[in-house]
C-alpha cells in the first residue's frame, strides 16, 4: 500500500490532488472477477482494469487505447475512491478506482480489444452524472455467470464513480 500510495503522491503533484473518497459497500461486487487486477482507472470515458504491478498512468494509457483507440492527454487526476467491506470498515481495500479528466488529441473512437466485451457507448454532458447514477442505482437485482454476480450490485457499485467524477468536476 505504501507503494501505491506514493505513486499517487507523485500523479497528484503533476495532475493535481484528487477528490478522496473511501466508500463501504456490501455485498462487495469484484467489477473486474480477475485476481491479477486489484484496481481501475476510470477515464472519464469508460473504466479499466490495472494489473497488479502496474503503475496507474501506464494502465491509464493502455486502458484508453484499448478501449477507445484515442489518443489523449490527462488534464488532472479527479478522483481516488476506496472500496471496502461494510463487515470490516477498517479493513483493507478490496478495490480502488482512480478517475481522470482526459482531452482527445486524436485517433479513432473504437474499441481495439474484442475482449473488453463493451456492448455500447453513450455520450453525456457532465452535468448529467449524477443522472446516469440514479438509473444505475435502480438496475433491478439479477444475478449474472458473465459478470459474476448480481446486476444491482453492478449499479450501485458504478454510480459511486459517476457522483464522485460528477462533484470534482463541480456539476
Amino acid at each position: 500500500m505504501a507503494e501505491l500510495e506514493a505513486e499517487i503522491v507523485q500523479i497528484a503533484a503533476r495532475f493535481g490532488e484528487p477528490r478522496r473518497m473511501d466508500v463501504a459497500i456490501r455485498p462487495f461486487f469484484d467489477p473486474v472477477q480477475n485476481p491479477d487486477r486489484f484496481a481501475e482507472v476510470c477515464m472519464v470515458v469508460p473504466t479499466g482494469g490495472i494489473h497488479r504491478g502496474e503503475r496507474i498512468l501506464d494502465a491509464l494509457r493502455r486502458e484508453t487505447t484499448e478501449e477507445t483507440g484515442l489518443e489523449t492527454r490527462i488534464e488532472r487526476f479527479l478522483a481516488w475512491i476506496t472500496y471496502r467491506d461494510v463487515a470490516d470498515p477498517d479493513g483493507p481495500p478490496l478495490f480502488h478506482s482512480f478517475a481522470f479528466l482526459l482531452t482527445e488529441v486524436g485517433g479513432t473512437f473504437k474499441t481495439s480489444d474484442e475482449a473488453e466485451q463493451i456492448e455500447s457507448w453513450i455520450e453525456i454532458e457532465p452535468s448529467a452524472l449524477n443522472e446516469v447514477a440514479e438509473r444505475l442505482d435502480t438496475i433491478a437485482s439479477a444475478h449474472s455467470e458473465d459478470i459474476g454476480g448480481d446486476w444491482a450490485d453492478w449499479g450501485h457499485f458504478r454510480a459511486i464513480v459517476h457522483r464522485v467524477v460528477h462533484d470534482a468536476l463541480g456539476n
